[in-house]
């Protein structure tokens, strides 16, 4: 990958992060100016490491905080919505079954909603709301993931039991 070309975008990115470790005070202007000439005449990504090498990483910039911000949410809110997305199937077949059964009484499907759209309202608040919680929704979709490994896990050594009893006892 150090024998990839670089773009022009790459070279000007890498020309401004030596103009702010000069202002920083890191670089003297001979270095500067050396270095700049050699980030335009790069070719490849490693020639433009090589220049950046012993200086140290630069704070993130609004722009990249803010687009790092964007992504992130982004994949939590793809996350969520696949999470609730289990739920609203099972809400949409019990509401079936409800209506082929006759479609009396109280709507028991709802509760399977609720549980569904509680959690999706609650951490949208949470990713979208005044003070984002990015860490706490991803912890609480880290923790119903273990949740439902657990339940496979549980389900498959059921049906290997199951199996085994079978073989056993020839059913």
């Amino acid at each position: 990958m150090d024998h990839l070309r670089v773009s022009d975008d790459q070279r000007e990115r890498a020309a401004q992060a030596l103009r702010e470790h000069f202002a920083a005070g890191r670089l003297t202007q001979d270095e500067l100016d050396e270095r700049v000439q050699a980030v335009y005449r790069a070719q490849t990504e490693q020639d433009l490491r090589r220049l950046l090498v012993d200086l140290p990483q630069l704070p993130a910039t609004p722009a990249q905080q803010h687009a790092e911000l964007a992504a992130r949410r982004a994949h939590l809110r793809r996350r969520l919505l696949q999470q609730a997305g289990g739920g609203l199937g099972v809400f949409v077949v019990l509401t079936v079954i409800w209506v082929a059964a006759g479609a009396s009484g109280a709507f028991w499907p709802a509760f399977v909603l609720i549980a569904t759209v509680l959690p999706l309202v609650r951490n949208g608040w949470r990713l979208y709301g005044p003070a984002p919680e990015l860490d706490r929704v991803e912890q609480e979709l880290a923790r119903r993931e273990r949740g439902r490994e657990r339940d496979t896990r549980h389900a498959e050594r059921y049906e290997r039991r199951a199996e085994r009893h079978e073989r056993r006892h020839g059913r």
